[in-house]
């Protein structure tokens, strides 16, 4: 059965890359959307079947723009992977760097590639609506002074150019994507759990929520928190953890972090992706 699966941007955007990859040998259908609340609605209505959502970066960190999504629908996490995030820097055949006077892309990407801006200030960076997109802009500009950073993908889709290579600032700059459903699927291997809570907003609430995986020999991956809307400086929480909803270990946890929490909700129990190499 077809299966259809959205994600954010136009063709050559990472997240069009991370669908590729995470649904490759299997039968699907990609959706491309200008934003997430979009995706999420269509995923809530049943327009969709799945959703690749970008959740973190190791150059900038948390993605909010999903992230902060997720509190509002009843999605589940069921799977994840990481693609390793190359920015080039992409013009029309032809041009020198020399010319080029302002460099177009997303605002994250913008930000992974700061040394790259640094090292050239008279470049102006101007933040456009993703990556690929800003290629394809360019492309209709048909202007040698301008030029924009994404995929290899999204030069070859678009045929320009990639005039420098890998100008991003890490090596090791990936992004990690989830793979979230309406539906409640659990993979018997998985090993990662996600969770949103909140607490009650009193010395040591926080503390005594972590203190039970440390009881429970459970490892934290990662711990996020996010502001909560209408409650002035005060906070919700976004956090992984090793484990798998069918031990009998895991369910102890849970239940003795429901019991310190104001609002507690499983994101998801998957299989944690192995890092790109």
């Amino acid at each position: 059965m077809t299966v259809r699966v959205g994600y954010q941007g136009t063709n050559g955007t990472f997240s069009e890359i991370a669908v590729m990859r995470y649904f490759e040998g299997r039968d699907y259908e990609p959706r491309s959307y200008r934003n997430f609340t979009d995706i999420l609605n269509d995923l809530d209505c049943g327009v969709l079947d799945y959703a690749l959502l970008p959740v973190e970066n190791t150059t900038t960190g948390v993605i909010t723009r999903t992230v902060d999504l997720f509190r509002n629908y009843g999605i589940h996490a069921v799977g994840e992977i990481t693609v390793r995030i190359r920015q080039n820097l992409i013009t029309l055949p032809g041009v020198n760097e020399e010319t080029i006077t302002e460099v177009y892309s997303h605002p994250e990407a913008i930000s992974q590639c700061s040394r790259f801006f640094a090292e050239h200030p008279s470049i102006k960076a101007v933040a456009f609506q993703d990556t690929a997109r800003s290629v394809e802009y360019i492309k209709e500009c048909n202007d040698s002074t301008k030029a924009a950073l994404g995929s290899d993908r999204a030069a070859e889709y678009y045929g320009m150019n990639i005039l420098v290579p890998d100008v991003q600032d890490s090596d090791t700059n990936m992004t990690r994507f989830l793979c979230v459903t309406e539906h409640n699927e659990v993979n018997p291997d998985a090993d990662k759990i996600s969770l949103y809570f909140s607490v009650r907003h009193e010395p040591g609430s926080l503390y005594h929520v972590l203190g039970v995986l440390a009881d429970h020999n459970l490892n934290m991956l990662k711990l996020e928190s996010r502001p909560i809307p209408g409650q002035v400086f005060e906070y919700c929480f976004y956090l992984d953890f090793t484990g798998n909803l069918a031990d009998f270990n895991v369910q102890e946890a849970l239940r003795e972090i429901r019991s310190r929490c104001n609002e507690c909700r499983v994101l998801g129990c998957y299989k944690a992706a192995k890092a790109e190499k």
